[in-house]
């Protein structure tokens, strides 16, 4: 799958339209153009596309792509900023294989051909759902959607095609006929019939087909061909129309359209053959160069002049309506809206609605009166309510910019209190602007399906889609795609694709490539193949949805644009993303999908069910002390927004101790505090403030521009130090005197500092008008690179303010009830910063009894299950057991669905079978009672999960193979049991060593509850000097130390300026790694391909948190292999258990069980001369179960 998770900033025309005069009427216009959004056969963005019209000439340009709309806003947009005409229409190949240009005239036809597409990619033209991404249109479908739309016929390659037209009426669409022998084998039902013979008939059918296209692409018969094309335009009264069939703006991207070619193709450019263009004439010609080209067919040259000029349609004539809706007693929206409001305000005010917040509400009623979008608040208001009305309820809350809306916290969609934050309406919405409101509220990942089914029921299908996502080709996938093409092997492509940072890097380093794979870019098919690459990085490579973005219309949507199918089923999304969307001002509201709701809702009712205790998010203790100290001490794995490696190190040093404290950690840890140089100085101001200062300075004018506490109302809650996007605008207006427009402009240009360079304009204006005003020009230009980091990533208070509820929210949980916590956590995975073993881990270190997946104890999700309190946890428990008997003693059981590849349908079967006949007695009892495959109950075994049964893993699996085909009838039943029974009890195989037991763990369910794959290898470590994770506190500031641990996650921040930072984990804990550019550059393969390290660097402290200073790094991932390659003569699939001999060393029966580790003698990386190991085989059955490498949890890095 090529990365998604990463948006591309668009790239614009860098220009300002009132400095651009409107080009010159051309004579010709270019109507053939298919941009990259035919994905892989159009070789130019929609941008390069327009400006390379407007360098050469065109006052007009045309888009036609593949059966899609995909483009035309970025057409439109680049085109109406270079002052050119765009003529909107689509290229349509039916299913018979003819082509089509088409240009809607107006409106109406232009919903027209919208429908036509989303019909063609909605349904087959049998009328069963559409798969994803294709498109069947056919000529009657065509024929029913044609009026009003200017049709050009595309002429096949060879003119000498045939085709077959069916005989009855023509009830059977049109097909191209394959060959000569097709035609013959059709003859008697079917007539076959040249490309010739078939536009009288194509005429008839169109009536607004009027003409005929002809390109002159230097292929040695242009003049023959453009001759015949122009005579069978007459004798078929049409006319001749020039295309150039552009699929390129310039002649050096034919290259790269010919990679993409061999990639649709599934083959090599070698191996493409005459499926490539034979030269690179499909480029963007000028229209003087045009004009010479069909210098003998002049009117093909006006042709195309009238063709443009009587499309006169623009994306600009969407006139876009919300869907109306009839409210109770005759009221309009805004009448509604306001009783809804103030009765909510009611609510949220038992004790007096606060006058500043009823004038916020007025003045906030008067601006969306003015703006008409009453029903959008009402709207969303109606979908949290659906939400909250399900039995259970659906966690929601919104957030983002809607957070500075006063109505939308007395609706109940938001959770900022206005009497509590100060809040910038403005951000959200305002007149200047005239924009549509952006809303965003988060449910619970896995039910937000019930949010979007209810939307489509409530709207239809008609009215109501999602967004689209353009994936976009990034370095990875544009390697190994690119590569492929070009020839390179699989080994090759590979190792050039591991020297790119992670998924989102958008540069292929040389050096890097020569380094860490050896190859020799001297080489020039080498070097071609890294510029094609380039080339193609960027480029979309589909459409998928957005993650929740929905488009409500009153008109049908169908007529505004195309809609496909999703990959998921019952989903369907339109062809535009949300900057098509907002460029069109068109209103979006998004249904996201947060993980942490989830996790919630499942831990509040594992609390309800095992504790009595019944809360809400709303009936929380707040501000409790001791949810406080946890903070403070970083503990904060699973905790929302605050888990990251950044955040959990600056909580000991920002020390939370309030609810406000928590809406600054959140949003201090962003590229805009960082990159405006806020960090350091906020954490100062308050900690001299939290010894008792109050005096701190704050920036002020020089007496004649202003009072000094300017931006006291500002900046009081912070310090002095602006940490906020709020406070960045308010200091824009206040401090450097900016008008509305002014900061409407400046918060445009927030989100676009990265694809635009408008840096310098806004700077000189802030910056110079704030030291003009007397303020300290380092405090100035700090103020602005905020705002440039802004831009990267950066919140606002409203925002953080959301966040910060739910930060408390888990944390209150994981304090008092970390067993609920932790399976809640593990119940909504996928989620979150780390893997179900550090979770797991983080359990057991806080007093937390985690059990093992058990087929008699196990549902499908985590449970509690009461354990006595003095049942051991994990050795070393970082904590001292207090919350644990808070808990009340409740263990955590590991759910079923910690197993890798087990179904859910038969961890059903299997607990509703335990539950209607009570326990298991065995492994075929699992079988036959639940009824599930062989194949699964050897899942069950290879994932111990036969404990209760007093049956080792080793043993369960070779029960589980016996279990061949279906249960046996019951009259045989108990005679095959006794038999096998006395053949189980004279089979009796070896234990496996603990070691293998930790492999096998690993590689069935990500985690082990038996050891840490570290501990293994500590007697060989601490021989060589290596010390523990927990030993750390102990060595002396800025010595140095030699430590080792599994990679668990990788990041190197854009605003670290380079730095990477590593978290490793050994038996004991964490140990934070920082390495400084110069040794990220020269152990960049150990760092990115490790997955154990060993390190030696030097020790620091900063408050709570210990980093090490990398010195030096060695991957070690070899080391691993002692855990299992050691053991084994040869390495084994998973499913063989008799052909590979059993190494002689065997660990006596329950060797490992009683906490003990055995130790794993050191061992080499892995070389032709020491893989066998010595040893000697023994009988088949006693094969070990264990996989060739260790499997550990995958790291969460490169971010």
């Amino acid at each position: 799958m090529p990365e998604n998770d990463f948006q591309i900033p668009r790239r614009r025309i860098e220009a300002d339209p009132d400095l651009i005069d409107a080009p010159p009427r051309a004579p010709f216009v270019e109507l053939g153009v298919t941009s990259c959004f035919s994905f892989l056969r159009g070789a130019s963005l929609p941008v390069d596309l327009v400006e390379r019209a407007w360098r050469l000439g065109y006052d007009a340009v045309g888009i036609a792509d593949a059966n899609s709309m995909a483009g035309v806003v970025r057409i439109h947009g680049a085109a109406r900023t270079l002052k050119l005409t765009p003529v909107i229409g689509c290229r349509i190949e039916t299913i018979e294989g003819l082509a089509f240009l088409a240009y809607p005239t107006d409106r109406a036809a232009y919903g027209r051909l919208c429908r036509l597409i989303s019909a063609g990619r909605m349904r087959t033209i049998d009328g069963e759902w559409q798969d994803k991404g294709a498109c069947h249109i056919s000529l009657p479908m065509l024929a029913q959607h044609a009026e009003g739309v200017q049709l050009i016929l595309l002429p096949p390659r060879d003119l000498a095609d045939a085709f077959t037209i069916p005989v009855a009426n023509n009830v059977v669409p049109l097909r191209r006929a394959d060959s000569a022998t097709d035609l013959a084998e059709d003859a008697e039902t079917r007539n076959a019939i040249a490309f010739a013979d078939i536009l009288p008939h194509l005429t008839r059918q169109f009536p607004t087909l009027r003409h005929l296209a002809a390109s002159y692409l230097y292929t040695g018969d242009d003049i023959a061909r453009i001759d015949r094309l122009d005579a069978l335009a007459k004798a078929n009264g049409l006319a001749l129309l020039a295309t150039n069939d552009v699929h390129y703006h310039v002649q050096q991207q034919r290259p790269l359209h010919d990679v993409m070619t061999a990639i649709r193709h599934k083959t090599t450019v070698a191996d493409t053959g005459h499926l490539l263009h034979p030269n690179a004439e499909r480029h963007l010609k000028s229209p003087t160069e045009m004009v010479a080209l069909f210098g003998r067919w002049p009117h093909a040259i006006a042709a195309s002049r009238a063709v443009a000029d009587a499309c006169r349609f623009s994306l600009e004539e969407l006139k876009y309506e919300y869907p109306k809706r009839d409210y109770p007693q005759g009221m309009t929206s805004q009448e509604y809206l306001v009783d809804r409001t103030m009765k909510g305000a009611e609510w949220r005010y038992p004790d007096g609605i606060p006058r500043a917040v009823r004038d916020t509400l007025q003045r906030e009623f008067s601006v969306i009166g003015k703006l008409s979008i009453a029903q959008y608040f009402l709207t969303i208001k109606e979908i949290v309510d659906f939400a909250r009305s399900q039995d259970p309820p659906i966690l929601c809350q919104g957030r983002g910019s809607a957070a500075n809306s006063a109505v939308c916290f007395c609706l109940g969609i938001t959770e900022v209190d206005p009497a509590e934050h100060q809040l910038l309406f403005d951000r959200f919405l305002s007149e200047e602007r005239n924009e549509p409101p952006d809303i965003d509220v988060d449910f619970e990942h896995e039910r937000r399906e019930e949010v979007i089914q209810w939307i489509y029921r409530t709207y239809g299908r008609q009215h109501a889609g999602l967004c689209a996502t353009v994936i976009h080709y990034r370095p990875r996938m544009a390697i190994r795609e690119v590569g492929k093409a070009m020839g390179l092997s699989e080994d090759v492509t590979a190792s050039l694709a591991r020297t790119v940072w992670g998924g989102h890097g958008r540069e292929i380093d040389e050096d890097h490539v020569r380094r860490e794979t050896g190859l020799d870019l001297s080489d020039p098919y080498l070097r071609r193949v890294l510029k094609l690459t380039r080339q193609m990085i960027d480029m979309p490579r589909h459409l998928s949805q957005h993650v929740g973005g929905f488009i409500l219309t009153d008109c049908p949507l169908v007529e505004t644009v195309p809609i496909g199918n999703g990959a998921m089923p019952d989903r369907s999304f339109i062809e535009w993303d949300k900057d098509d969307i907002d460029e069109l001002g068109i209103f979006k509201v998004d249904i996201l999908a947060l993980g942490m709701l989830s996790c919630i809702r499942k831990a509040l009712e594992l609390v309800g069910t095992h504790h009595g205790v019944s809360h809400t998010m709303a009936t929380l203790p707040q501000e409790e002390p001791a949810v406080y100290d946890m903070l403070c001490e970083g503990d904060s794995l699973g905790v929302f927004q605050v888990e990251s490696r950044a955040q959990m190190n600056m909580l000991p040093r920002l020390r939370p101790r309030e609810f406000y404290d928590l809406v600054v950690q959140v949003a201090i840890v962003r590229p805009g505090p960082i990159q405006g140089d806020m960090v350091h100085p906020y954490l100062k101001a308050r900690r001299e403030h939290r010894q008792g200062r109050t005096d701190f300075n704050l920036p002020s004018p020089s007496p004649d521009h202003g009072p000094a506490d300017e931006l006291s109302s500002i900046l009081g809650r912070t310090y002095g130090v602006p940490i906020f996007q709020e406070q960045a605008m308010k200091i824009a207006i206040d401090a450097a005197k900016f008008s509305n427009a002014d900061a409407n402009r400046l918060r445009k240009a927030m989100a676009t500092f990265r694809s635009r360079g408008m840096v310098n304009e806004h700077q000189d204006m802030m910056v110079g008008r704030m030291i003009a005003r007397g303020y300290d020009p380092e405090f100035a230009h700090n103020c602005f690179n905020q705002i440039k980091g802004f831009g990267e990533y950066g919140f606002p208070e409203s925002h953080a303010a959301s966040f910060a509820h739910l930060v408390y929210v888990s944390s209150w949980l994981k304090c008092h009830y970390p067993a609920a916590f932790a399976a809640a956590l593990l119940n909504s995975q996928p989620m979150g910063f780390y893997a179900p073993a550090q979770i797991v881990r983080d359990a057991e270190e806080h007093g937390v009894v985690v059990l093992p997946i058990d087929v008699n104890h196990s549902e499908w999700d985590c449970t509690l299950e009461p354990v006595p309190h003095a049942c051991p946890s994990r050795p070393r428990p970082r904590k001292n057991g207090e919350r644990w008997r808070h808990d009340g003693g409740w263990g955590l059981r590991l759910g079923l669905r910690q197993i890798d590849g087990l179904p859910e349908f038969v961890a059903a079967r299997l607990v509703a079978a335990r539950e209607a006949e009570g326990q298991f007695r065995d492994v075929r009892d699992v079988r036959d009672r639940a009824g599930i495959a062989a194949a699964h109950v050897e899942r069950l075994a290879a994932a111990d999960c036969f404990g209760s049964l007093d049956l080792p893993r080793r043993q369960a699996l070779w029960n589980a193979r016996t279990l061949v085909g279906a249960g046996d009838l019951p009259l045989f039943a108990a005679a095959r049991e006794r038999e096998e029974g006395a053949e189980r009890k004279a089979t009796r195989l070896p234990a496996m060593t603990l070691a293998e037991e930790v492999v096998a763990d690993y590689q069935t369910h990500r985690l082990s509850l038996k050891a840490h794959p570290l501990s293994f290898l500590r007697p060989s470590l601490t021989a060589r000097g290596f010390v523990r994770a927990d030993d750390l506190r102990d060595r002396k500031f800025r010595s140095m130390v030699n430590v080792a641990g599994v990679v668990l996650i990788r990041q190197r921040p854009g605003s670290a300026k380079g730095v990477c930072f590593i978290t490793l984990e050994d038996e004991t804990g964490v140990i934070n790694l920082v390495v400084w550019p110069d040794m990220m550059e020269k152990y960049r393969k150990v760092i990115m391909g490790a997955r154990l390290m060993e390190v030696r660097g030097r020790v620091e402290y900063d408050d709570e948190v210990i980093h090490v200073i990398v010195h030096h790094l060695t991957d070690a991932t070899h080391a691993l292999h002692c855990l299992s390659d050691e053991l084994i003569k040869t390495p084994i699939a998973r499913a063989d258990h008799c052909n590979n001999p059993l190494p002689a060393r065997i660990s006596p029966a329950g060797e490992g069980r009683d906490g003990a580790v055995p130790t794993v003698p050191p061992c080499e990386p892995p070389s032709p001369g020491n893989r066998d190991c010595g040893f000697t085989g023994g009988h088949p059955r006693d094969a070990r179960i264990v996989p060739k490498l260790l499997p550990l949890p995958p790291s969460r890095d490169f971010h």
